[in-house]
């Protein structure tokens, strides 16, 4: 079953958080994963006005997406967001309709 990684982020420092989002997509791709919405227009129906950057990204299934998060390629591309050069909140779903 799919899973999905969905994130919100807020960049303080659009350059060191540049060389962040230049690594990641390839790392995604080794993993499986898709793209299927970063950056681009929003509204913010609920919630915080803190977030103005918000990704969605498809993976083949839960264990995968967390592989991602967990690898060592990704904790160095993400080291250059961390470091103050952005705020992030991610979280990994399952696909599909696990209400009972």
């Amino acid at each position: 079953m799919p899973a999905y990684w969905v994130a919100r982020s807020k960049i303080n420092d659009p350059v060191a958080y540049k060389r962040y989002t230049d690594e990641v997509p390839a790392i995604i791709a080794g993993f499986g994963g898709r793209v299927l919405a970063r950056g681009g227009d929003f509204r913010i129906l609920e919630g915080p006005d803190k977030f103005h950057r918000f990704v969605v990204i498809e993976f083949p299934s839960l264990d995968d997406a967390e592989a991602c998060w967990r690898s060592d390629a990704y904790k160095a591309a993400s080291a250059h967001r961390r470091d103050g050069a952005g705020e992030v909140e991610l979280i990994l779903v399952d696909g599909g309709d696990a209400t009972a």
